[in-house]
């Protein structure tokens, strides 16, 4: 076939000339449009043959945000230390707006300043996405769907001092100006944080804003120094060095993100980046889990991904980190793809919106949760929110506080792109719609669950004290999974004051979990807040397991009710009272809330058993926020309740924002009380606005409960006013309920706000209980719990934080709070001299024996609350409590050591004027072994014989170790690595006099020769006790008394200072604090005149009653042994039905000791052959002196903190130390080995030696010629002048008791056969 060509015709000839002149015109038009882009950028066309500088690459950036504005956006999060700006490039369509549903992604390049190729790979990329957008399908999809943010350089400042060709990084510039780290500032997970302050690293804190505000999805972070993909965990808790795998909760997720990098770059995928440093380093697939490859701490990537939503991954570009700029040009062509790719992959999961169900509006901070995956993020500004997971079948829910949660179940994930699931959550608080469904985009059918209807109760009654007892018992019983009843102590009529607590796991507290109180019916006459309690416990067990709202409350806090402080009061008020005040006070009639201590004001009226109980509870439990029932107004009342003045006017606290948020978040649930207008008919002046309002700003209340909890623990409490009638009829308590339900559970909620998180040890990762935890600008601190976590309420905002303790370096971060939720704000503390690289941390240690890491973890553990409660629980013996005569004292004893030989001695000490046997116990696994490298503690009791309390304690604290030694493992392990004496009696004359029941009668406090034992040295019993002190290196002494409640430290002497104080007084601390009644400082006895008040419960012994002659001061002065006095209760020779109660409340407080002992500093002085060196003296903090024993070894007790030790010896060259003391762990051990000073003077030590020995000969012989003559008749026993001149010592003593300050201690136990020098004593403690 033969194809010819016509002639068009003339009007198909138009067309065609017409479309040639179109295209033509379009063609100029798209050249004029490119030419226009390019205008701002003319002056330099890409060459990929240079670095920009920072001047460079500011015009450059700037000059393509100019040439396309209309998807490139220049800006700046912040500057370096050196002032440049941190630029960051955003491409999107739209760019200065944010668009709802746009996932973001970003990239960060250049953070170590001498890892150069990422600055330019990135400018390159910036131009690669503006200039074929609109040209490629793919790049155009890319930029029109996602929200891409690039910054080439986060350390602009380190870039300048960098090299080109320095491939190691020997030239500097990896670190920013003030020379830190940028991947080892972030906050970490196992370390706390590194975070020094905007001044030192504004890079990262600039970086961590961003990251919090802009909530991206996907990141990379591109370093160099080698060529692989790195996902988290950088780093572990063990941090070994390498080779460990820190599994992340999205690790598939993470290694897939990693691989799609690595696949897409010729180099990286091969796993083989033949860096010259490291030629042999091989990478399987050409990534790695950055724990495993090398431990980074403080990483920016696992910061992204804990704490910014958002999951990102490191990769490192090239095996030179500064490369010839002639290189450029390759490596972006080998990352070129892998960069878009891997942005690519923002676009796979689930992604989709979360609204109110009622009002449509958007809910961000919305927890998305997926099942089996134990990461959790949240939702945009704009409700929207983007999960990142690999194909399968989830099951995914939207939780937030307020709302029911919504799940989803079997929601298919496919490849590419991503499945829409969208949810519509159900306020709480309405009424619940069954048309109200979450709307998912994929057909696949979905389940959703029914909207659960909460049951609520039914009966309302007024409940009398046995009927709310058989309420709390049958909740207790019935749902006792979740509950625990137990009682905090006895009204003044023996009522109990129970609470119930519901949690999960009630009867422990959970590290990390709150724990939350309500308080009712403090006014007994006031007693709606009773009824909704014992409402409230109902609710929460009956909806538990069915009720969502109800089951994450209850799972994840620890909740206490006390619906009666006030159970006496209760009993006498009168149902219908409107304003009155019958029942509203105790049957003391004390108004409890009057009666707390008070900050400004001192309360004169004697301190209730009610308001004990409670303080007691308060110091013992870690509270973090509490409410206070009350009745009379409709209003939440906030701290202070007064001020200095008394006036009735504002008294602002420090956390004055968060009380009016908790307050608030209450009010606004209870309409009528939110409208601020309380009780018209009653008080129509009273007017709150927002239904809340300052104490004293109301009126002024001065020993109130709230003030107290804010002030003296770290719990914010405050006051809610539930209505104007105070005992209403139980036909309107229906309507309470009905009013105040959401509103208790929506102030429980905000428990879980502000941050909180663990305070740890960076070495060996055990939480440091009480840290403080304070907040910068905020002057209110709190303390970590027992294994270290805290929880700090907060507004929303920035916040920096500080962690410190005694003997660690404070460690600070920022931390940014959202309204809904805590923010986690864990903390590594570093020990002080962790990093010493004095002379002393090059003195080889002792390895330390299997059993030494045994003793020092159930140290650990044991100083930690709940395990020294568990020991107490675990160790517990049958007890038949009663006095024992003087005689029936020694048969018990002896029992002992017939039924426990392997671990008893029974040792005479001497006798008493009537010839009576002064015992001590010993109770060891070596009893006849002196083994010095054991601490030796001495309990001692009865020097009154009229307070023989102290002596049945330590005879069943005896029998209780000996019956635990073989059965229990910790009981068994301090008995074989302690020497422990026990002196039940000293007085057993005075004992053989006293009588039973009798509170106050001096009867029997003296020995037979009517001499106070504690007052006086020239006794049989008190020389008994002299020997003894003396003949035995203690470290520590306990003394058990009565007449009081309280425990004093030395001296009783009235002295102006004492040495080491703090030490002393810690360890009368670490006593009180274990006994129930005396830490909370409460300790009047009414029955001699006592006054309360006392800080901790402890007290200067000179302050309690100052006099000279103790057996404290003795043992301070003489036996270089710290020693305590225990009072242990008001009474001095209480009924023996009370031994049992006592012998509770003293149980854990012993065996608190037998704890401490093991802490301070220990260790052994010896010569470099290993000989060891006794007589040594040891300086710590140059004040605190101690000398070495046989063995060489020493130990001393001291209050946490940090220590320069400083030993000398006779012959040897002086050395120093540092260590660190902590309040929960074992003494810190020290070895010391000396070098021996060969030289004296200048002149050989052997020639020197020798010529002072014979002079020391000669003038020994002169001086006993001379002193024999002088005095041939000097007595040589000890304390010669005391007895010799026994009336003028006693006149002295009165002397100095009726006004003189100065001591006599001196001469008081001075024995004239010693020289001064030998009587001198710098005092151990």
């Amino acid at each position: 076939m033969v194809l010819i060509w016509e002639p068009l015709p003339k009007t198909l000839k138009q067309l065609v000339l017409l479309s040639a002149l179109f295209r033509l015109v379009v063609s100029q038009g798209e050249d004029k449009k490119q030419l226009r882009r390019n205008t701002g950028a003319s002056e330099t066309v890409e060459t990929y043959n240079q670095y920009y500088n920072y001047v460079d690459l500011t015009k450059r950036l700037q000059a393509l945000a100019q040439s396309y504005p209309h998807i490139a956006n220049l800006s700046s999060i912040g500057r370096s230390v050196e002032g440049r700006e941190l630029w960051v490039m955003r491409i999107t369509v739209e760019p200065n707006k944010d668009t709802p549903g746009k996932p973001k992604f970003k990239y960060v390049g250049n953070m170590h300043g001498d890892e150069t190729v990422s600055r330019q790979v990135l400018v390159y990329l910036v131009e690669h996405l503006l200039a074929k957008y609109g040209e490629e399908d793919r790049i155009t999809q890319l930029v029109n769907s996602t929200d891409i943010y690039i910054m080439p350089s986060m350390n602009p400042d380190g870039f300048e001092k960098s090299k080109e060709g320095d491939c190691e990084g020997v030239n500097d510039g990896r670190n920013n100006a003030r020379n830190k780290d940028l991947n080892r500032s972030f906050p970490d997970q196992f370390d706390g944080t590194t975070v020094s302050g905007p001044d030192t690293i504004p890079e990262v804190m600039e970086v961590i804003k961003w990251i919090k505000e802009k909530k991206f999805v996907l990141s990379g972070n591109l370093h160099g120094g080698s060529v692989v993909a790195s996902y988290p965990f950088d780093d572990s808790a063990s941090h070994q060095q390498g080779g460990f795998y820190s599994q992340s909760a999205d690790d598939d997720l993470f290694r897939y993100l990693a691989l799609e990098y690595s696949r897409n770059h010729p180099v990286m995928k091969t796993g083989h980046p033949n860096c010259p440093d490291s030629p042999g380093e091989t990478f399987k697939d050409g990534i790695t889990n950055g724990a495993k490859w090398y431990d980074v701490s403080g990483g920016m990537q696992d910061y992204n991904y804990l704490y910014g939503n958002c999951l990102e991954i490191t990769m490192e570009l090239s095996c030179c980190k500064h490369p010839p700029a002639s290189e450029l040009h390759q490596e972006w062509d080998l990352n070129r793809e892998s960069l878009l790719a891997y942005m690519e992959k923002v676009h796979m999961g689930v992604r989709g919106f979360v609204k109110d169900a009622v009002s449509g509006s958007a809910l961000s901070n919305v927890s998305i949760v997926v099942a089996g995956i134990r990461h959790n993020l949240t939702t945009a500004k704009f409700g929207d929110y983007y999960r990142l997971l690999l194909p399968g079948t989830y099951n995914i829910t939207a939780v937030a506080p307020g709302y029911l949660p919504k799940t989803f179940n079997n929601v298919q994930v496919n490849e590419g792109k991503p499945t829409e699931i969208n949810f519509t959550l159900q306020p709480v608080v309405s009424e619940a719609s069954n048309n109200s469904q979450a709307h998912a985009v994929p057909t696949t059918p979905l389940f959703v669950p029914p909207v659960h209807e909460s049951v609520h109760p039914k009966e309302f009654r007024h409940h009398n004290y046995a009927d709310m007892e058989l309420f709390l018992r049958k909740y207790s019983s019935e749902f006792s999974s979740i509950t625990h009843l137990y009682s905090i102590g006895r009204s003044v009529q023996d009522r109990e004051l129970y609470v119930m607590i519901i949690s999960d796991n009630p009867n422990v507290h959970e590290h990390g979990e709150p724990e939350f109180k309500y308080v009712g019916n403090m006014h007994g006459n006031e007693v709606v807040g009773r009824e909704l309690l014992l409402n409230l416990i109902e609710y929460l067990c009956r909806n538990y397991g069915t009720d969502p709202e109800v089951t994450q409350l209850v799972n994840s806090t620890r909740i206490h009710i006390m619906p009666s402080m006030n159970p006496d009061g209760y009993e006498v008020a009168v149902e219908g009272d409107v304003k009155g005040y019958r029942g509203r006070n105790n049957s003391n009639d004390y108004d409890l809330n009057r009666n707390f201590p008070d900050q400004f004001v001192t309360i004169t009226e004697p301190r209730q058993p009610e308001t004990i109980a409670v303080m007691s509870w308060l110091k013992s439990t870690p509270f973090v926020l509490s409410a206070n029932l009350h009745g009379g107004s409709l209003v939440v009342n906030y701290p202070f309740d007064d001020d200095k003045e008394g006036l009735s006017h504002y008294s602002r606290s420090p956390d004055d924002d968060v009380f009016k948020q908790v307050a608030k978040a209450y009010s606004q649930e209870n309409p009528l009380m939110y409208k601020g207008h309380p009780c018209d008919d009653l008080d129509p002046e009273d007017y709150f606005e927002d239904g809340i309002t300052n104490g004293a700003n109301w009126y002024t209340v001065p020993g109130g409960m709230q003030d107290w909890n804010y002030i003296n623990t770290n719990c914010f409490e405050v006051t809610i006013e539930l209505g104007c009638v105070k005992y209403p009829l139980a036909k309107e308590l229906p309507k309470y309920w009905e009013q105040n339900w959401r509103a208790l559970l929506q102030f429980m909620h905000q428990v879980h706000t502000g941050i909180k998180g663990t305070v740890s040890d960076d070495q060996d990762k055990v939480g440091v209980p009480n840290a403080t935890i304070s907040v910068g600008g905020i002057d209110h601190n709190v303390t970590t719990g027992h294994t270290g976590d805290y929880w700090r309420l907060l507004v929303p905002g920035t916040y920096a934080v500080t962690a410190s303790a005694d003997g660690y370096k404070p460690l600070t971060t920022y931390a940014t709070v959202s309204k809904d939720r805590a923010e986690v704000v864990d903390f590594r503390l570093t020990r002080l001299n962790s990093e010493n690289t004095g002379h002393a941390s090059t003195v080889p240690q002792l390895t330390r024996s299997p059993s030494d890491r045994e003793l020092n973890s159930l140290i650990k553990e044991l100083s930690l609350d709940q395990g020294l409660e568990q020991l107490v629980k675990s160790t517990a013996t049958d007890s038949s409590f009663r006095y024992r005569r003087p005689k029936d004292l020694e048969a018990v004893l002896r029992g002992l050591t017939l039924n426990f030989p392997q671990i008893t001695s029974l040792h005479r000490l001497g006798q008493s004027v009537e010839f009576r046997n002064i015992l001590a116990l010993e109770i060891s696994n070596n009893p006849a072994e002196p083994e010095p490298s054991e601490p030796k503690i001495r309990f001692v009791a009865g020097i009154h014989g009229n307070a023989p309390v102290g002596t049945e304690l330590l005879l069943e604290f005896a029998a209780s170790l000996c019956i635990n030694y073989g059965k229990n493992a910790a009981i068994s392990k301090l008995i074989n690595e302690t020497h422990i004496f026990i002196v039940p009696s000293i007085n057993p004359d005075g004992r053989e006099q006293a009588a039973e029941k009798k509170c106050s009668s001096s009867r029997g406090l003296t020995n037979s020769n009517d001499k106070d034992l504690d007052k006086t040295f020239f006794e049989p019993e008190t020389k008994a006790m002299m020997n003894f002190i003396q003949s035995y290196d203690f470290s520590l002494s306990v003394a058990l008394d009565g007449g009081a409640l309280v425990v004093t430290y030395p001296y009783d002497k009235p002295v102006q200072t004492v040495n080491n104080e703090a030490t002393l007084k810690y360890l009368a601390k670490v006593y009180a604090k274990n006994h129930p009644k005396m830490h909370p400082g409460d300790t009047a006895c009414s029955n001699n005149g006592q006054m309360g008040n006392v800080p901790d419960g402890v007290m200067k012994a000179a302050e309690l009653q100052s006099h000279m002659g103790s057996m404290k001061d003795f043992s301070m002065d003489f036996g270089h042994c710290p020693e305590i006095t225990v009072y242990t209760g008001c009474c001095l020779f209480p009924a023996a039905n009370q031994l049992g109660t006592l012998w509770a409340e003293n149980k854990k407080a012993l065996l608190s000791m037998l704890v401490e002992v093991h802490k301070g500093v220990r260790g052994v002085v010896r010569d470099r052959s290993g000989k060891p060196i006794v007589g040594a003296t040891i300086f710590l903090n140059t004040t605190l002196k101690v000398s070495t024993s046989e063995g060489g070894y020493f130990h001393v007790l001291v209050h946490p903190g940090s220590y320069n030790i400083d030993v000398i010896a006779e012959g040897y060259q002086s050395h120093h130390k540092q260590v660190v003391v902590t309040s929960h762990e074992a003494a810190a051990f020290v070895l010391i080995e000396f070098d021996v000073d060969n030289s004296i003077f200048g002149l050989q030590r052997e020639f020197v030696v020798a010529s002072a020995s014979m002079t020391a000969l000669v003038l020994t012989a002169c001086i006993i010629w001379c002193v024999c003559s002088a005095k041939s008749d000097h007595q040589k026993d000890g304390f010669h002048r005391l007895r010799q001149h026994r009336d003028e010592y006693d006149d002295e003593i009165h002397l100095n008791s009726m006004g003189s300050k100065k001591s006599l201690l001196a001469h008081e136990f001075q024995d004239e056969s010693e020289s001064d020098e030998e009587t001198l004593y710098a005092n151990k403690i």
